[in-house]
């Protein structure tokens, strides 16, 4: 039975997903805005350190106040409203509570928010792909451990990319490689809050307008984020990453199957199986035309001659020898899809993207020379972006994770572009993101 059909059943029997959000900012407003067209589904309870910003998301997302109102969690479930408080552990500690969907885009407190929502048998989706790409595999664990499914949010780019690579292995493909979109050029790398608009086209003035955030863009446009994502679905699917680094080709979406093949027959791939990102400019900055920028991909080889074939006869675009093609979505919608992955997890008990390995890490690197004292501002900041590693490379250099690179002091100088280490830093050894990092590290190194 199809999902909706699944929805529609529990809508008809009164029985509804009851769903807990933990942040409600411009992701969770995206999912919060399709909630009420959605069978099924009852949004109980928002959990928000800004309440008054979380009522306002829900007014602008089209949500009347008598929607919003309710006086306490269980008033919320006897009348079918929502409660929108403060409190995130009364969210997941309350017994009825089916998922908790967490969106506050804090790596460390997102740790604590699955972990106790484990503890207390719900399933997580974890919008917060950060958290994910330094200690996914030991949350899907501990996940397993405690009879709950943990998943990547359907909607962002990793739990899309990891169901192109299902559909793929699915019906028979070897995968060559697969990956995201992005707007790339390399000096990117060292953007910070102050560049971030003039890359991305838009006026400061335009983007005070939007009330866009320029350290959230910023970690999109210095490649940080397409690294913890690129983590993220290495880890869940099982492709490998490039040993230094993603290589950002540039292509448009008729060109993927060239750019993503081996190197011995005219792609970048060091071997086929990889995560890649595919970048929207050339590298003298062109634009090029019909782009992936905002889109996912998955490269399957065609292994036989009759394979090979049917591609040709069904005027499937190849690269030139036949053998490499390529399927896409150019648009991904965030937030507005996040219902695929509620669905997935309280219906079918299965996790839209999960962790099943930890084949890959994304390392905190200097983006400016950093002095001793100096503290780290995490992802999109001005201190440091995120690069992509094996996880035993990383390992190996004993690499501190990008999402534990948050308000934590420089002990010894480290060079620009240089990848930091436990050792360069003063970190923050009581936070439970801290220990099970520590401890995935003593169990899966």
């Amino acid at each position: 039975m199809s999902l909706h059909r699944k929805l529609l059943q529990r809508e008809a029997e009164g029985r509804p997903i009851r769903v807990g959000l933990i942040g409600a900012g411009k992701f969770g407003a995206m999912y919060v805005a399709q909630i009420p067209r959605t069978p099924g589904v009852h949004l109980a309870g928002i959990a928000d350190l800004d309440v008054p910003g979380a009522r306002a998301n829900l007014e602008r997302v089209g949500w009347p106040e008598e929607r919003h109102c309710a006086a306490s969690l269980d008033d919320a479930l006897e009348l079918g409203t929502t409660f929108v408080s403060e409190d995130w552990q009364a969210l997941v500690r309350h017994p009825a509570i089916d998922v908790i969907v967490e969106c506050t885009g804090h790596p460390i407190a997102a740790v604590d928010h699955c972990l106790e929502a484990f503890a207390h048998g719900k399933h997580v989706v974890n919008v917060t792909v950060e958290a994910d790409a330094f200690c996914g595999p030991a949350l899907a664990q501990r996940a397993a451990k405690a009879g709950v499914v943990y998943s990547l949010a359907f909607g962002d780019q990793p739990a899309l990319i990891c169901d192109l690579v299902d559909w793929a292995r699915t019906c028979g493909f070897p995968v060559v490689a697969a990956g995201r979109g992005h707007k790339w050029l390399p000096h990117f790398a060292q953007s910070t809050p102050d560049t971030v608009w003039g890359y991305y086209g838009l006026t400061p003035e335009q983007a005070a307008r939007g009330g866009l955030n320029p350290k959230m863009f910023n970690s999109f446009l210095d490649g940080s984020k397409p690294a913890i994502e690129s983590t993220a679905v290495s880890n869940a699917t099982g492709l490998t990453v490039p040993g230094d680094g993603l290589l950002y080709p540039p292509a448009s979406v008729e060109d993927i199957p060239y750019v993503t093949r081996p190197q011995d027959e005219g792609g970048v791939l060091e071997r086929k199986g990889m995560v890649e990102v595919i970048s929207c400019l050339e590298k003298d900055g062109r634009t090029i035309p019909y782009d992936i920028r905002m889109g996912v991909w998955v490269t399957v080889e065609g292994e036989t001659e009759y394979v090979r074939n049917c591609f040709e006869e069904y005027n499937a675009h190849t690269d030139p020898s036949g053998r490499y093609f390529t399927l896409y979505k150019r648009w991904h919608l965030i937030g507005l899809e996040v219902g695929m992955s509620v669905a997935s997890v309280a219906l079918r008990g299965e996790a839209t993207g999960v962790a099943t390995c930890w084949n890959a890490d994304v390392v905190a690197q200097a983006k400016k020379d950093l002095a001793p004292g100096e503290t780290l501002d995490g992802e999109g900041g001005y201190t440091v972006v995120g690069k992509l590693l094996p996880a035993d490379k990383s390992r190996a250099i004993g690499g501190l994770p990008l999402g534990l690179a948050h308000d934590i002091q420089v002990t010894r100088p480290v060079k620009q572009g240089e990848c930091l280490s436990w050792d360069d830093v003063r970190v923050d050894d009581t936070t439970r993101a801290y220990a099970v990092r520590r401890e995935m590290e003593a169990q899966i190194g």
